[in-house]
C-alpha cells in the first residue's frame, strides 16, 4: 500500500500498512519497495486524483506488477467505517540501487514516447536569456529534503506529484515554459510527461547540464515590514503579563495548535468590529508567527480601538525561543475562525457529508471538462 499524498497528510492519518511515497516518487522508488513482480501494489491518496495519476504513472513506467488505485482513497476508507492510523512516519527515502537502471530505462522510454525534451546547456541558457520575454518556471521536483540539501540556483521546490496534481500552486502563467530538474533522470521525466499531456511546454534538465549549488529554502518574498512602532520584547511581556491583552493574528489552525497563554484570536480584517469586543480595558499587544504580520497590522489596530496598542518583537516564535510554553487546550475566538478553507480530506474530524460531496464533485469533473473551452489535454 503506497500513499501518494504529501508526507504531512500521511502523518496526520493513513490507511493501515500504508507507506508514504508521494506521487512524484512512485516511479523512482516503487520497484525497490516491491521488487517481486507478483506483489500487488495499491496506490491511495485522499480522494481520487493522486491515486489515479500515481497508478497510471507506475503502469507508464513499465512495472510488471498488478497495480490498483484505491477508489476514493482515505475518504472512501473512512466513509466505509474503517479506522485510520495517526502519526505514522513510514517512509522510503533511500535512493534505489538494485532497481535504478530498470526504472531509468523505463522512464526514458516513456518520456520519449510522450515527447519530453531534455535540455542541453546552450538551450537552457537561451531560455534564461529569454525569461524577460516569455515566463520561465524553474522547478526542482525532488523531495523537499533533497532540495534543502542542494538544488540549482533559481529553482523552486515543487515535488513532482503535487506539481502535477496542483500545478497552479507553482505555475501562474498560461503558456509559460517549465524546466524540471532532478538528479536521477526519472522523476523530472515522469512529471514532465504528465504536464505535456496537460498542455504545458515542459522540459527536463539534470546534473549533466547544471550544478546543484544552492542549499536551504529561500525565504518567501514579502514586502518589507513598516518602520517599527510601539513594541515590547518577551521579557517585558512576561514581567508585566497582567498589564497586556495579547491578540494573536496567526491563521486559525496555527492559533489552535498553540498560542501564548491567554491570547485571543482576532482577524486583522475585522479589527473594527472585533477589537472593541476584547475583554479588559488595558493595553493590547499584537503577536503573529514571526512578528512581521503584527507590524503590518499595527496602524489598523490603533485606528480601531482607543486602547494602547504595541507589537511583540519577534512574535510567537520569539516567545517559544525564550522557552515559554504555548497553550493548546483553551482558545478565545474573538473573530470567527473562517479565515482558512479546510479541505474535506484534511485532518481526522471531517464531516461525512463534506467528504461525500468532495467525491461527488471529483466524479463530475470529467463531464465538466467535456464542456470546457480552455483545457488543452493531449493524452498519450
Amino acid at each position: 500500500m503506497l500513499d501518494a499524498r504529501r508526507f504531512e497528510e500521511y502523518r496526520t492519518m493513513s490507511i493501515p500498512r500504508g507507506v508514504s511515497v508521494p506521487g512524484g516518487e512512485l516511479a523512482f522508488r516503487a520497484r525497490e519497495i516491491a521488487p517481486a513482480p507478483g506483489t500487488t501494489i495499491i496506490v491511495n491518496c485522499a480522494g481520487r486524483t493522486r491515486s489515479i495519476i500515481g497508478t497510471q504513472s507506475l503502469i507508464n513506467a513499465g512495472l510488471p506488477n498488478r497495480i490498483f488505485a484505491l477508489r476514493n482513497g482515505t475518504i472512501g476508507w473512512t466513509l466505509a467505517g474503517h479506522d485510520v492510523e495517526r502519526d505514522r512516519t513510514d517512509r522510503f527515502l533511500q535512493r534505489p540501487e538494485a532497481t535504478y537502471s530498470a526504472a531509468l530505462a523505463s522512464a526514458t522510454q516513456w518520456a520519449a514516447r510522450v515527447g519530453v525534451p531534455a535540455l542541453d546547456r546552450n538551450t537552457f541558457d537561451r531560455f534564461l536569456a529569454q525569461a524577460n520575454e516569455r515566463t520561465l518556471y524553474l522547478l526542482d521536483v525532488r523531495t523537499p529534503e533533497e532540495y534543502e540539501r542542494g538544488h540549482p540556483a533559481g529553482f523552486a521546490s515543487a515535488p513532482g506529484g503535487q506539481l502535477v496534481q496542483a500545478t497552479d500552486e507553482w505555475v501562474a502563467v498560461r503558456g509559460s515554459r517549465l524546466v524540471l530538474f532532478d538528479d536521477d533522470g526519472i522523476r523530472a521525466r515522469m512529471a514532465a510527461s504528465w504536464l505535456i499531456q496537460m498542455g504545458w511546454e515542459a522540459h527536463v534538465v539534470g546534473l549533466d547540464v547544471i550544478e546543484a549549488t544552492g542549499t536551504g529554502t529561500p525565504p518567501s518574498r514579502r514586502p518589507a515590514p513598516p518602520a517599527s512602532g510601539p513594541a515590547l520584547d518577551v521579557a517585558e511581556l512576561i514581567a508585566n503579563r497582567d498589564s497586556w491583552t495579547v491578540v494573536d493574528l496567526a491563521r486559525s489552525p496555527a492559533y489552535a495548535a498553540g498560542h501564548i497563554p491567554g491570547a485571543h484570536f482576532v482577524l486583522a480584517s475585522r479589527f473594527t468590529e472585533d477589537l472593541p469586543r476584547l475583554p479588559g480595558e488595558g493595553a493590547i499587544v499584537l503577536t503573529s508567527v514571526d512578528g512581521d504580520e503584527a507590524l503590518f497590522a499595527l496602524a489598523d489596530a490603533a485606528a480601531s480601538t482607543p486602547r494602547k496598542v504595541a507589537v511583540l518583537n519577534g512574535g510567537t516564535r520569539a516567545w517559544t525561543s525564550s522557552s515559554q510554553p504555548l497553550q493548546r487546550d483553551q482558545h478565545s475566538w474573538i473573530s470567527e475562525p473562517d479565515d482558512v478553507y479546510k479541505r474535506p480530506y484534511e485532518g481526522t474530524d471531517n464531516a461525512a457529508a463534506a467528504m461525500q460531496a468532495y467525491i461527488d464533485w471529483e466524479l463530475h469533473l470529467v463531464a465538466q471538462l467535456a464542456n470546457d473551452s480552455v483545457s488543452n489535454f493531449h493524452v498519450v
